[in-house]
């Protein structure tokens, strides 16, 4: 895997669906995940900004904070904020929390601190003891936010002739929807062998028969939406796996997570570290509107004889 903003580099778990089981102490809410229990963690997030070789002025910037999900509970227990910074909080697309950070002006050699203390309890997943009930859901019925997640996205070549030939092939023997999304999950990890590179996306690995989490990732992903199966990218500190949706057969819909880079882990997940972000397709916060994979910190600023060096912070502490 290639560096990424919060230094990806794939964990491969060691735990089995079987072990993880035994770990777990079911619960969630009615028609939502089975969840495990967990201890929480403390994370320190945020930048740390100098002025380097004169001020700078106008300094502006966002970080990608944890955010609650059904899995995932999470709490501010402290703030480590400079007098001269201002932070404030904003949400894009129901799907990621940005600290949002503000210097409007920084004298030469002075450093100024945005960093956040948060509670995070990300609880491990079960998969259903039952599956026979799942079905694809209605794309007639989905809303604009589930439509979202059939569409392509930055290395997501969903469309693609190649992705929606082989979704029309792989698990077409199968009886239920929950088996056919299982064959694609096979599938991409009998296909594609683990390895560490640039990022190239699901249709290149598909090509090259290689590729780490992300695009092990964005191929099951790319094949999901050819069935018209919505998914979506999970971004975990160090690591990323995808979400499959599927209904039960009263219309109620829910997410699955599976672990497609590491150990089989299909419909449940043993996985704890913080939640950053869901989805794949964000529009970048800047002039160009360009669409991103994945929302980095950015810090940007004006040079007022000097250059703002940033240090991003993200740091597991004691509780």
């Amino acid at each position: 895997m290639r560096t990424h903003p919060f230094i990806l580099s794939l964990i491969c778990l060691l735990l089995t669906v079987a072990s993880a089981r035994a770990q777990f102490k079911e619960g969630g809410t009615p028609g939502g995940p089975e969840l495990g229990e967990a201890k929480p963690q403390r994370w320190k997030i945020g930048i740390s900004v100098t002025a380097s070789g004169g001020a700078c002025t106008g300094i502006a910037g966002y970080v990608p904070v944890p955010r609650e999900w059904p899995e995932q509970e999470v709490r501010d227990v402290e703030d480590e904020v400079s007098p001269s910074a201002k932070i404030s909080y904003r949400t894009v697309d129901n799907s990621v929390r940005l600290m949002v950070v503000k210097i409007r002006r920084l004298p030469a050699s002075q450093t100024a601190k945005a960093i956040v203390t948060y509670e995070v309890t990300h609880r491990p997943q079960l998969p259903p003891e039952t599956t026979d009930q799942y079905v694809t859901a209605d794309t007639k019925k989905m809303g604009r936010d589930l439509r979202r997640y059939l569409g392509t996205s930055p290395y997501i070549e969903s469309r693609h002739p190649k992705i929606r030939k082989l979704a029309k092939e792989i698990g077409v023997d199968k009886a239920t929807a929950w088996e056919q999304v299982e064959a694609v999950y096979d599938w991409v990890r009998d296909k594609v062998e683990y390895k560490n590179g640039p990022l190239k996306g699901a249709l290149a690995a598909l090509k090259d028969g290689t590729g780490d989490c992300e695009e092990m990732t964005s191929l099951f992903i790319a094949i999901c939406r050819a069935k018209d199966i919505p998914a979506r990218t999970v971004w975990v500190q160090g690591h990323c796996y995808p979400e499959f949706y599927l209904e039960d057969k009263e219309g109620k819909g829910r997410w699955f997570p599976c672990q497609v880079a590491g150990s089989r882990a299909f419909g449940g997940i043993p996985e704890t570290r913080p939640i950053l972000q869901k989805g794949d397709n964000f529009r970048a916060l800047d002039k160009s509107r360009e669409r991103k994979h994945y929302l980095n910190t950015v810090v940007t600023g004006d040079r007022f004889g000097g250059q703002p060096r940033v240090r991003e912070i993200y740091q597991a502490v004691g509780k």
